[in-house]
């Protein structure tokens, strides 16, 4: 499903100090394809936070993250190997007040799974931010959405949005339940795409956007027909098509 496309609000500060963000989160496969046109989409999304998913892991993952950074215009703020691939990327706008990387428990014969925390503050704004990505086993993946929500309890924020790749569709059970407590954002306002794989001919939304209640969804789904994207970079840049959403996050403390 594809939904006539409205403009996508830009980052901006409101007169009453909340502020309206662009989050983009994105599985990018390692960065095993075209990083340059990977590279382009985000650039084009224009994102003041980035969720990313299998970030690269292993030899020299750290220098791997900040190309990924410098080609985009933004800045490491968390995550990465130390997360278990989870990644967090941020423009300038944010002032970093914390971070935080979570290995979940790890299940014998079946990948290590984490998630990449984070508290910053954008304009008036104090907002927490989670990537993650979870298994494509369904018991353990049910058992990692559940530490999550555990997880947005410690951090001590109003307003937190997550976002990453879930392995599993709306009607899962992982899914039913980060959607039962958090807006799922596709599902409040769509906006662009709605499906995330495989980036050929997408039938299945695994990737996704919440937020917490309080937070005012503006648009969200796949970028699909943005100025400065095309569908042979969205098919190039990775094995799954991106997510962005626009949100109002009202002034905090």
């Amino acid at each position: 499903m594809v939904t006539t496309p409205m403009p996508l609000p830009d980052s901006r500060t409101e007169e009453d100090g909340s502020a309206v963000i662009r989050v983009l989160s994105y599985n990018v496969r390692s960065l095993r394809d075209d990083t340059q046109a990977l590279a382009r989409v985000i650039r084009a999304c224009a994102p003041d936070l980035v969720c990313v998913q299998e970030a690269p892991r292993f030899f020299r993952w750290r220098k791997a993250a900040a190309r990924l950074a410098a080609m985009t215009d933004l800045v490491i703020l968390g995550g990465g190997a130390t997360a278990a691939g989870p990644l967090l990327l941020c423009s300038l706008r944010a002032t970093v007040e914390r971070t935080e990387d979570v290995l979940l428990p790890l299940t014998p014969g079946l990948h290590r799974r984490g998630l990449a925390t984070a508290v910053v503050r954008i304009a008036g704004t104090r907002l927490g931010v989670l990537s993650c990505h979870l298994s494509l086993q369904r018991e353990e993946r049910e058992a990692q959405a559940g530490m999550l929500l555990d997880r947005l309890d410690t951090m001590g924020v109003p307003h937190t949005v997550v976002a990453g790749d879930l392995n599993d569709v709306p009607q899962g059970r992982a899914f039913r339940r980060l959607a039962g407590r958090l807006q799922d954002c596709w599902a409040v306002r769509p906006w662009g795409g709605e499906h995330t794989f495989p980036p050929g001919s997408p039938h299945k939304r695994i990737d996704a956007v919440f937020a917490t209640g309080g937070i005012e969804v503006l648009g969200c789904g796949v970028p699909t027909g943005l100025p400065g994207i095309t569908d042979a970079d969205l098919r190039a840049a990775s094995d799954h098509l991106p997510v962005l959403a626009a949100l109002r996050v009202p002034a905090g403390e």
